[in-house]
């Protein structure tokens, strides 16, 4: 994410919901493909952000995640049991310098639409 004139507040650094947009999307990426991969129609929802601000954003801050195997295996049990699955995705900001920013947290729900358990 960019730190430009749009996203910065008051306080010369990103604003956190510039930073809660950056770090859903790193996870949500990853649930889409997993989804797109699944060959039957999944509904997915954000159930719940938990998240953590350790520096001011200042720089350029990228988002990871690196839990797409775990995303790829909740979807695949609720393809083949019908039931909703969770999962809690991590997302890590850092900036330029590569110091951790901010952490996030975001608690995903998987469901095969039209499935009844």
């Amino acid at each position: 994410m960019p730190h430009k004139y749009l996203n910065k507040n008051p306080f010369k650094s990103m604003y956190f919901a510039t930073q809660s947009m950056a770090a859903e999307l790193a996870t949500g990426i990853l649930a889409m493909a997993a989804v797109k991969d699944a060959g039957v129609p999944v509904s997915m929802l954000v159930l719940q952000m938990k998240s953590s601000f350790h520096k001011k954003a200042i720089t350029k801050i990228v988002f990871s995640c690196t839990d797409g195997q775990a995303i790829e295996n909740a979807i695949k049990q609720a393809v083949e049991d019908g039931e909703g699955h969770t999962i809690i995705a991590k997302s890590i900001g850092k900036n330029t310098e590569g110091q951790v920013v901010s952490e996030f947290e975001f608690t995903w729900t998987f469901k095969a639409k039209g499935m009844r358990a």
